[in-house]
């Protein structure tokens, strides 16, 4: 089985984790109410999706 010779460093540790940082998802603004939503979704304050209302806003679980 292959073992390591010699001791990984910080800094190419570092560089290897530099590239798992977590992303924020992605919002965009619901035509209907101005809230932040979810792209692709039904705006979870009011319920609207493409121009029409798609989910009653109580049920919006």
């Amino acid at each position: 089985m292959a073992n390591p010779k010699r001791r990984t460093s910080k800094a190419r540790r570092n560089r290897r984790r530099a590239h798992d940082a977590l992303t924020p998802p992605a919002a965009s603004t619901c035509p209907n109410c101005g809230e932040a939503k979810r792209p692709h979704r039904a705006c979870p304050t009011c319920g609207h999706y493409h121009g029409r209302e798609a989910v009653e806003v109580g049920d919006a679980l």
